[in-house]
């Protein structure tokens, strides 16, 4: 699979299919249950993956933790205007456990990158290993990708929140999804475009 395709399949997989989850089911079971429900794809992928692939996606479990964060957070007795949001908080979690991660010694991006080249071919990890101990310019490219998501993810969350907040009307949460596709897009067009840059000038 080439990788812009493979992107977009794991796009559709761990943002596109969770959110459509969520949004059917929400108005029926209610926040919790509607969580619950957006991890079902997840827990369908990464099945696939490892009876398949032998391979365990590292990108599903990032969403699947940051769903279950979620859920603590709105069980909390704190949360009742995020409750009355109606809006999870799992891109806004996401987006600061990437920033996080720059403070270690490999970010999340690393780890998704090489979780991504480990189902193309065995071995793989092995060479962006070493890639990465021997290629100044691949760490601080990562580096970078995490930055951005991070930022954008937590820019996205955070404006969404202040939407449905400040106008809780249908068309503010109508409007707040918009924006978050819009945002998810375009991370994603930004990465291959980058990829591509980055893979050129190597």
């Amino acid at each position: 699979m080439i990788p812009s395709v493979r992107y977009g399949l794991a796009f559709f997989v761990n943002v596109v299919l969770p959110t459509a989850a969520y949004r059917l089911a929400f108005a029926h079971v209610g926040l919790p249950g509607a969580l619950l429900v957006s991890s079902v794809p997840l827990f369908v992928w990464i099945g696939i993956d490892l009876l398949r692939y032998r391979h365990f996606d590292a990108l599903s479990a990032l969403v699947l933790a940051s769903i279950a964060m979620s859920m603590l957070i709105f069980a909390s007795d704190a949360a009742d205007a995020l409750r009355a949001a109606r809006e999870p908080l799992v891109s806004g979690i996401v987006g600061v456990l990437f920033l996080l991660s720059l403070l270690l010694r490999r970010p999340l991006v690393f780890y998704l990158a090489r979780s991504t080249l480990s189902r193309e071919r065995q071995g793989r990890e092995s060479e962006f290993d070493a890639m990465w101990l021997s290629r100044p310019a691949l760490a601080r490219s990562i580096r970078l990708m995490t930055a951005v998501w991070g930022i954008g993810l937590v820019c996205e969350n955070a404006m969404r929140l202040w939407m449905v907040l400040s106008f809780d009307t249908d068309d503010a949460h109508r409007v707040s999804t918009y924006v978050g596709y819009a945002v998810y897009a375009a991370l994603t067009v930004w990465t291959i475009v980058y990829r591509h840059g980055v893979i050129k000038r190597q």
